[in-house]
């Protein structure tokens, strides 16, 4: 159906990347009128997505899971073993499960999003009750930065540092060649279910992020350090985008003219991880449901709990943003001593703010030595890697190969 042909809708939703899919899955489920739209929707998205296994809705189906990892670990001072299941989604099961059969699909790019009308570029418009602006965010520019570089590895070449069933959430270990006065970052590696193994260096709350040739190095360091050779020719993925997109304002609703943004567009991207889906896929229903009752989805969304949890978030990556990489470790060395309910609320709930204040608190007051906690609070060094200039980029063919950083028009890159 070309877009001519549409005159008006219950919601519009403008991006399908796998949280705008989800809206329009399960407000066509729901029982409105959807009409969908995004410049390539039937593609797969380019990003690896993961998360917690109890932070995905009941209505998710198993299929939409590649590999789960029961017990993940983290290293920081010493290995921690994480008692909570954790799991890499499979992009076509999760595309699977999401099917729009009753919704309208359009094939376009949106040039105009407001509260009830899109334009497309053909010059066609679509009217809804209401729109939901699910596109990804642009390049974050000098913002507060995730930053990843990702190797993916044959799983029998990487057995000799991650194990099938295994998973690094957080390596912290002094393996991948940075210098201690050297901006920090850490290793991020799972299995993806497909007989290979991501290797993914990453660096999380930096101005401007970290450059992927310095994040490519340091993971081919590692993987080195470990004994794990590569052909040469192992595929790989560049991941850059913000972490500080800040809630919609509730100002929103008396201005009557923007449409409501969902995913990392809304707020879900989680300053202090950089994961954005599975919150996403969790308030989907607490959107529609709005939608239908005729409420403001953002307060619903939105609640003072969860504006509150996320000004909290804010205070952690601006401490994690100008700690080195000794500091770094001793701080998540604190963190992961915390209480279940207290790693989660950091984690993964979205407005249990009375847990998450206990655990900041904790973690800064059992970071030692003492005078490091003067960065975390920011009363020392704020600033310290503004400005930082890296390595000039050496001759890489692999890395030459790369694309550039993706900034996907319908969702956020990384989980």
């Amino acid at each position: 159906m070309s877009a001519q042909d549409v005159r008006r809708a219950d919601l519009c939703v403008v991006g399908l990347g796998p949280t705008g899919r989800a809206v329009a899955h399960r407000a066509m489920r729901a029982g409105l009128d959807v009409v969908a739209v995004d410049p390539r929707p039937e593609r797969l998205w380019p990003p690896t997505f993961s998360c917690w296994v109890d932070e995905l809705p009941a209505w998710l189906p198993h299929s939409a899971i590649a590999q789960r990892i029961e017990a993940p670990t983290v290293w920081t001072q010493t290995p921690h073993r994480i008692d909570r299941p954790y799991c890499v989604l499979s992009k076509p099961g999760l595309r699977d499960a999401l099917p729009l059969d009753d919704a309208t699909v359009l094939t376009g790019r949106a040039t105009s999003v407001d509260a009830h009308r899109v334009g497309l570029q053909d010059g066609s418009t679509i009217t809804a009750t209401t729109v939901v602006d699910t596109r990804g965010l642009a390049s974050p520019g000098s913002r507060r930065t995730a930053s990843a570089h990702g190797i993916f590895v044959d799983a029998d070449r990487a057995a000799p540092m991650i194990a099938d069933g295994e998973g690094l959430l957080l390596d912290w270990r002094d393996e991948n060649g940075a210098g201690p006065d050297e901006p920090p970052s850490f290793l991020y590696a799972v299995p993806l279910g497909d007989g290979t193994v991501i290797f993914e260096e990453t660096s999380l709350g930096l101005r401007g992020g970290m450059p992927q040739h310095e994040l490519r190095r340091r993971a081919l360091h590692r993987l080195a350090t470990h004994g794990v050779r590569l052909r040469g020719d192992e595929p790989s993925e560049a991941a850059h985008y913000p972490l500080d997109q800040p809630p919609p304002s509730m100002r929103r609703s008396s201005r009557g003219n923007d449409p409501v943004p969902f995913g990392s567009r809304g707020g879900m991207m989680h300053p202090c991880t950089g994961y954005s889906v599975a919150d996403s896929f969790a308030l989907v229903d607490t959107l529609v449901d709005a939608v239908r009752s005729g409420a403001d989805p953002v307060a619903a969304l939105w609640p003072w709990q969860a504006r509150l949890v996320y000004w909290m978030r804010m205070r952690g990556v601006y401490g994690l943003g100008r700690l080195t990489t000794a500091q770094s470790i001793s701080m998540f060395e604190a963190f992961f001593t915390a209480s279940p309910r207290q790693q989660r609320a950091l984690l993964s709930a979205h407005d249990d703010y009375a847990a998450l204040g206990a655990v900041l608190f904790m973690t800064v007051s059992r970071t030692w030595p003492f005078r490091w906690r003067f960065d975390l609070v920011g009363w020392a060094n704020r600033n310290r890697w503004v400005g930082y200039e890296y390595p000039a980029a050496t001759s890489d063919p692999v890395l030459d190969a790369t694309l550039d950083p993706a900034f996907p028009e319908d969702d956020s890159v990384g989980g």
